[in-house]
């Protein structure tokens, strides 16, 4: 799929939005409108190699489960997470969160969704139901990406590392 951006404005100062999504347990709260049953893959979830598998509640979906690991840290500018997802894992994802400042303290947040389909199969999965559900839940969840670290409400479930609470 072509890649797609969306962005929002966020109240806070860039380090502070740094610091939040660089916790890769903290992504389960502002996006578990359409990714579900978060399993951190190791206990420290902060920083590079801090992943997380979870399920991604897509129309016309059969095989949900996706994975994403935080590949690569710029403090506090930008986050790469590298992930694959789809049937047998064969669809690579790449996210980039941007992070730049705004006026007043303000943080403008980026992010941009790329994926691989490796088979035709798959592109025409995301050519009828993909890019535009998946740049629509994007864009939601930096909505409440705002609305978290703004306000403090609007949090959902935080992500633990698979058989803990």
């Amino acid at each position: 799929m072509d890649p797609f951006t969306v962005s929002t404005t966020i109240s806070r100062p860039r380090e502070e939005v740094f610091e939040y999504l660089a916790d890769i347990a903290n992504h389960a709260e502002f996006s578990d409108h359409y990714q579900v049953d978060w399993h951190l893959t190791r206990e420290d979830p902060y920083g590079q190699g801090a992943g997380a598998r979870f399920r991604i509640k897509a129309p016309l979906s059969r095989f949900s489960w996706a994975d994403v690991t935080l590949a690569e840290l710029q403090p506090p500018f930008k986050i790469v997470e590298r992930g694959r997802g789809g049937k047998y894992n064969r669809i690579r994802m790449l996210g980039t969160y941007t992070l730049s400042p705004g006026p007043g303290g303000t943080t403008r947040v980026e992010y941009t969704l790329e994926t691989q389909p490796a088979m035709l199969s798959d592109r025409l999965m995301e050519t009828f139901a993909g890019r535009g559900w998946n740049r629509r839940q994007a864009a939601k969840a930096l909505r409440r990406l705002r609305t978290i670290l703004e306000e403090g409400r609007g949090r959902g479930k935080r992500a633990s590392v698979a058989g803990r609470d």
